[in-house]
């Protein structure tokens, strides 16, 4: 997929994902070495734009598992079409062999296995899907294939290049850990997201970008209950030039705070502490 750390950088950097030599390095060896890339961090710092920009970049697929408390093996991987299976019961005789491909209903995970074209498999928020559905992935990231009792094992007729993301609201188990390369991802520094902001808002002028991101920064050294993500900044980029504000001042911030700040508690602290009261 890629020919070298370098090279991840500059094809993410041409769909307006820019990279760090961490990331790049990741991803790079994730499919060099066919493993998993388990990309860990606080929510809104690109993890699930990594795994978009690699399939943009690449030109693979893109085939999403998000994850809930409550996700199940029918939900993830696959269930049988119990209606149809009864209709051809009902229409033929009780012995008729229901448990074939025909009946088979294709979840994401399953999806991703016998997909014959590139793709890339999203697990999106593994953090939040129960421990049971780690087990279900054991055996899909280690041998990348499943296993149907009906059917029998199934193994990826191209292996699909797989990114996890966790918020860290708990942790995942070292057994699943093992199958993956890991990556940790943080806020960008303000450099970085002024670039960023750029990339993804050009027409913003780019001492306009400079301020947002500093302000950015700023506000997620508050003890805030949820600090603004890279695409909130982002969408106080456009927020500006939909004004046409040409300085971040003071009545701007204070005017237009509901754009990255969406707890009321944090946006008295920001106020209080950015003196804008």
């Amino acid at each position: 997929m890629f020919a070298s750390p370098a090279d991840v950088t500059e094809r993410l950097a041409a769909v307006d994902y820019l990279s760090d030599d961490a990331i790049s390095t990741s991803v790079f060896l994730a499919a060099a070495l066919g493993k998993p890339l388990l990309a860990e961090g606080p929510a809104g710092v690109g993890k699930t734009q990594l795994a978009k920009a690699v399939a943009q970049a690449t030109g693979a697929a893109l085939i999403r598992l998000q994850c809930y408390e409550g996700l199940d093996e029918a939900r993830a991987l696959y269930e049988w079409n119990y209606k149809k299976q009864l209709l051809r019961i009902q229409a033929t005789s009780a012995d008729h062999d229901i448990f074939t491909e025909e009946f088979l209903l294709e979840r994401p995970l399953l999806k991703a296995i016998r997909a014959e074209e590139p793709t890339v498999l999203l697990i999106d928020e593994m953090d939040k899907a129960d421990v049971e559905v780690e087990g279900l992935l054991l055996e899909l990231l280690s041998d990348f294939q499943v296993t149907i009792p009906e059917l029998g094992t199934i193994t990826a007729r191209r292996r699909p290049y797989v990114v996890l993301t966790s918020n860290a609201t708990r942790e995942l188990s070292e057994a699943l850990k093992r199958r993956c390369l890991y990556l940790h991802i943080e806020y960008p520094t303000p450099e970085r997201e002024r670039d960023i902001v750029l990339a993804q808002v050009p027409e913003l002028p780019a001492d306009l970008a400079e301020q947002l991101a500093r302000t950015v920064a700023t506000l997620r050294a508050l003890e805030l209950k949820k600090a603004p993500s890279v695409a909130e900044t982002v969408d106080w980029a456009r927020t500006l030039l939909a004004l046409g504000r040409a300085e971040l001042d003071e009545g701007t911030v204070a005017g237009t705070l509901g754009v990255v700040l969406k707890h009321n508690s944090d946006h008295e602290r920001a106020v209080k502490e950015l003196g804008l009261a």
